[in-house]
């Protein structure tokens, strides 16, 4: 259950419920967004909570690593990490509509050769993405209806750290998603933004081999970062 909405089945080997359908996410996820997403970022840079996980994973220090973000978007959070240090990315995103934008923006960075964008479900695809040091999933995981799998296919190809960020479960955030679901649904737009207990999604990356190491459960956005146990 999604933000106070109604349970949304899971179809049998698509991860995709009737409520998030393909067309649904590039509703939400649109080429135009896209643009404006880029055009935002060579404006200010990184947003703030994109900047806060870009500055907790150079802390630690990427010089010489590989990442891997799901559902990247544009790909801003890259393009600022091998500007870092990190020596290659991939970033696996359910929907096209980035493409365009986030092409121009390596171009701009002359970063191309650096970025494998691939396109498809991270689950269902999960074997034919190569595991990297880093992994990020950035405001992805309130997107996907199926958090237990993936979460643990997130954990599985963090070879050392893993970072998520996802919305806490403080009273005014389940009302506003609440609200945002109940607007779709009005609208009938085939998507819905899902709360999923904290809590559990600790024990799924846990379950993976990590443990966190930051676990900030912010104002709207709870930020944990996890490391590969020994």
């Amino acid at each position: 259950m999604g933000g106070g909405g109604k349970p949304c089945r899971v179809g049998r080997g698509l991860n995709v419920s009737y409520c998030c359908t393909p067309r649904g996410y590039r509703t939400i996820f649109s080429e135009r967004s896209a643009q404006s997403e880029a055009k935002r970022y060579r404006r200010k840079g990184l947003d703030k909570l994109s900047r806060r996980i870009a500055d907790l994973l150079k802390e630690s220090g990427v010089e010489g690593r590989t990442m891997l973000e799901v559902g990247g978007g544009i790909g801003a959070i890259e393009i600022e990490l091998l500007k870092a240090g990190v020596t290659r990315a991939t970033n696996v995103e359910l929907t096209p509509t980035y493409e365009e934008a986030a092409g121009e923006l390596l171009r701009e960075a002359d970063l191309v050769g650096r970025v494998d964008r691939r396109i498809g479900d991270f689950v269902e695809a999960g074997a034919e993405v190569a595991a990297a040091d880093l992994v990020i999933l950035n405001r992805v995981i309130c997107c996907y209806p199926d958090m237990p799998r993936l979460a643990a296919a997130a954990a599985e190809h963090a070879h050392s750290t893993l970072v998520l960020s996802y919305p806490n479960s403080r009273w005014w955030t389940r009302f506003g998603l609440g609200l945002v679901n109940l607007g779709f649904r009005v609208f009938r737009v085939q998507f819905q933004v899902f709360l999923h207990p904290p809590d559990r999604i600790l024990a799924e990356a846990e379950k993976g081999g990590l443990r966190p190491r930051l676990n900030d459960r912010g104002l709207v956005w709870h930020v944990t970062a996890f490391e590969r146990t020994a």
